[in-house]
This record gives structure tokens, C-alpha cells and sequence, in this order.
């Protein structure tokens, strides 16, 4: 099934979202945002993406890459809103122990049920399935606003790291979403995770969704 298909675009919205996006710059002032996440080396890989690799051994059976990030267009930024909004009003949440029966899976929602690893799975194969590099998609465990283990889409751009996130409608830069970050890919290989050095904590405000 083609997801790309059934999206709906927003371009007026999009326009006015990427040009508050590129406001961010990456040179800037110590009072601004960050707009890179800082990693530090590697670590174990989370224990949902092992078993979902022995299940999709051929999608992580990837070659070793130079890392690439996406030049932030109108077009790459309407790809990125309608594939965050399709997909997040597409998926119904459900708690993989209601799901499966198990506590932790990793599956993508093909029967529009999912928690929030599939959502990140979902989006990051429609991205790759419209064209965009692996190296610049990257999936993220953060903890959220509740402190709670939660699973994001981080997109590395020439603007900054900016997240996809099932908790939320909009876009934003990753120091921007209260979350503190844990770890993630690498940018090289899939199947390497590295720590991010981010210490602040998680905002105490409950989550959007």
C-alpha cells in the first residue's frame, strides 16, 4: 500500500511554518535556541529495535553511509507537515501490551494501531519512500514532559534537528519540545545508537496528546 497516496497537503500553513523555522540559524547567540542535538558515543541499541530488526532483518541490513542532512526547502518542509499530520491522525494510539499482549514491540501500524515507536517507523518509511535520506532520519528516545520513555522522528537539516512527534501537531526544533534527549542513530548506521549529551530535565507540563 502506498501511504503517500492518501496524504493531504497544507501548503498555505507550510509557509508560514517554515519561515518561522528558518529563523533558527546554526551560527548564534548563547541566549538562542540550539539547533543541534549534542551526542556523545555509543550505546546499547533499545531492546524494541533488536527485535524489530530480526523481524525486518532486510531494512537494517544497511550499509555504513556518510552523514547527510536535508537542505530545508518549502518542499522538504511541506513533506515533513504532511506526513507528521497525516499520520498522526491516521494512527489510533494503543499501548503495545493492549496491542500485542507484549510490553515492548516495535511494529509499523499497518492495521492503524500503534504507540509511539510506530508512529516513528511509519514516518520514516514514507520519507524514505518519497526520497529522503536515511542518514537524515533518525529515531530518537527522549523522556517526555511526564518523564515518561517516549519515541520521536528527529530530521537533521542544514536549519537544525527538528522533531516529529505523535504528542504533538507541530514541528519544532528539538530544544523546543521539553523533552530531554537520551539517545539515538547514528547518522552513519542505523544500528549504532549514541548517547546525547542533553542534561536539562524534561519540562514538568503535562503532554500534548
Amino acid at each position: 500500500m502506498k501511504w503517500n497516496a492518501l496524504l493531504v497537503s497544507r501548503a498555505g500553513l507550510g509557509a508560514v511554518a517554515l519561515a518561522a523555522a528558518l529563523m533558527i540559524a546554526p551560527a548564534r547567540a548563547d541566549s538562542e535556541p540550539a539547533p543541534f542535538t549534542p551526542v556523545g558515543g555509543p550505546t546499547r541499541a533499545p531492546a524494541g529495535w533488536t527485535v524489530f530488526c530480526a523481524e525486518y532483518a532486510p531494512e537494517c541490513e544497511t550499509p555504513v553511509l556518510d552523514p547527510r542532512d536535508i537542505v530545508l526547502t518549502r518542499t522538504a518542509w511541506d513533506d515533513l507537515m504532511r506526513i507528521n499530520d497525516w499520520v498522526n491522525a491516521a494512527i489510533e494510539p494503543v499501548t503495545d501490551l493492549e496491542h500485542w499482549g507484549v510490553p515492548e514491540r516495535w511494529n509499523y501500524p499497518d492495521d492503524r494501531y500503534g504507540d509511539c515507536e510506530d508512529y516513528v517507523l511509519l514516518k520514516r518509511r514514507m520519507l524514505l519512500e518519497a526520497g529522503w535520506p536515511r542518514q537524515a532520519l533518525l529515531i530518537t528516545v527522549v523522556r517526555d514532559k511526564r518523564g515518561d520513555g517516549h519515541a520521536v522522528l528527529t530530521v537533521r537539516t542544514d536549519h537544525g534537528e527538528f522533531v516529529l512527534d505523535n504528542q504533538n501537531e507541530e514541528i519544532l526544533l528539538w530544544s523546543k519540545t521539553g523533552y530531554r534527549f537520551v539517545k539515538r542513530q547514528s547518522q552513519s548506521d542505523p544500528n549504532v545508537w549514541l548517547t546525547l549529551g542533553d542534561t536539562r530535565p524534561a519540562a514538568a507540563t503535562s503532554a500534548a496528546r
